[in-house]
């Protein structure tokens, strides 16, 4: 494409923020833009952020001082910063980074183009509205391209729980469900472009009530049955959960829907009852672990995944063992954890803190147990037969690396396999993060 302009994303965050990019990327190759892999040549750069992290704004303010250079070599070139740090920081990443020329919220970046036109025409260019209108009705495909295996599709954004440690609510909004029929529309087209596994998400997926084409409001189990009837699509998966809205509808599809995978992302953030209370999540221990049960009767070869904070603030040395005694008892295949970093504006940032070396410690032992769990439920698959959905070429020549059924990463060496291809897949032997195996 002679003449094209050249757009470079840099995705930080969760897997959201992905389909976020993607979505960006189509919205500005109206304007004729093209992506390209480096800064370097770019006519725009655009940091997609994540305010997740500890000091996560602090980091964009680095990452964009790395472009003062390029910007000086090339004063056309035109800078963004969209996500979550955009809507919570505002106008002041233009006060403190004047090279930025645009600055874009998460639910606004349908209107990319204008803001592009108006950062072209040499105005600085800020949206972090939550606008009326839904994004992504604004937000058309670009022409089929093919795709990967596997794709993301947001279905459900912003949060309603309002957890103490969180920003969420603060920068995507409160919950929002998209239509059941734009939703089946996406996903067909996905299947059409290639994709045979699709992951749903949300920030709190499971509380999706997309509105369906009887005018009722479907809940996450109707969709993932409308989804299983699509030809072509082999696979459902769906991320992330609040354990308040595993309903029983969404438990029995775990147990009766053939394509919905057995991997359940469940954060509980602590085993306390008294840090969960402080933390406003609206559970406790005792009913986490009950739901899991549940959930295992449902589907018991179900690979639980989950979150933890340590050192919430006043957590004691009792509640933390809490969380340990909790972790022993759900036997978790996969886990995120993370020492609990204050959010300006958040409730927690305002009560006492732990150490930081009482942090430190007892981040430690717990993902020492967490890591033996890993290990475990990945040494318990060899001898086992497994789907795998190849999506890539390994390292070794002959080498294909793909997704099982339970998320595990697993290498096949057969020189006829294609990505895309889902093979049987007898597992051989498990390395710290990966399986081995052979087709059956």
């Amino acid at each position: 494409m002679t003449g094209a302009k050249k757009l470079y994303i840099k995705t930080y965050g969760c897997q959201m923020n992905v389909y976020d990019s993607e979505r960006m990327a189509e919205a500005l190759g109206g304007q004729g833009y093209v992506e390209t892999d480096t800064p370097d040549d770019a006519d725009m750069i655009l940091l997609n952020t994540c305010h997740i992290r500890e000091k996560a704004a602090e980091k964009v303010y680095s990452e964009l001082g790395r472009f003062k250079g390029l910007k000086a070599e090339k004063p056309d070139l035109k800078i963004g910063v969209a996500g979550c740090v955009a809507q919570a920081e505002g106008q002041e990443i233009m006060r403190r980074q004047p090279l930025v020329d645009l600055v874009v919220g998460p639910q606004s970046y349908h209107r990319l183009p204008e803001l592009e036109a108006k950062a072209r025409g040499g105005e600085k260019a800020l949206d972090t509205d939550f606008p009326e209108e839904d994004k992504f009705d604004h937000l058309k495909a670009r022409p089929k391209a093919k795709r990967g295996p596997t794709a993301f599709l947001t279905v459900q954004e912003g949060c309603d729980k309002f957890c103490a440690f969180c920003v969420v609510p603060y920068t995507r909004g409160a919950e929002v469900s998209r239509p059941v029929a734009r939703i089946l529309d996406e996903a067909r087209d996905l299947v059409e472009r290639g994709v045979r596994e699709i992951t749903l998400l949300g920030q709190n997926v499971n509380a999706y009530h997309g509105q369906g084409p009887d005018g009722a409001d479907w809940s996450l189990a109707r969709l993932i049955w409308a989804l299983d009837g699509i030809d072509g699509l082999e696979r459902i998966r769906f991320t992330t959960s609040h354990p308040n809205d595993m309903t029983d509808d969404l438990i029995e599809a775990h147990g009766t829907c053939a394509k919905l995978m057995p991997y359940l992302h469940l954060p509980v953030q602590s085993g306390s009852d008294r840090i969960l209370k402080r933390m406003n999540r609206a559970h406790t221990a005792e009913s986490y672990l009950r739901l899991i049960e549940r959930i295992r009767a449902a589907r018991p070869d179900i690979l639980i995944s989950g979150d933890f904070i340590v050192g919430f603030p006043e957590e004691t040395d009792r509640d933390f063992q809490d969380t340990l005694d909790l972790i022993e008892a759900v036997n978790y295949g996969y886990a995120f954890s993370f020492k609990y970093s204050t959010r300006p504006g958040t409730p927690a940032a305002e009560r006492d803190q732990v150490d930081e070396a009482v942090k430190s410690e007892r981040l430690y032992r717990l993902q020492d147990l967490l890591t033996r769990q890993q290990r475990a439920a990945q040494e318990a698959m060899v001898g086992q037969e497994v789907g795998v959905l190849f999506e890539k070429p390994g390292r070794l020549q002959g080498q294909m690396v793909g997704k099982s059924d339970h998320l595990h990463a697993v290498h096949v060496s057969d020189s006829d396999l294609r990505p895309g291809d889902l093979r049987r897949v007898r597992i051989t032997d498990s390395t710290p993060n990966a399986l081995g195996g052979r087709l059956a």
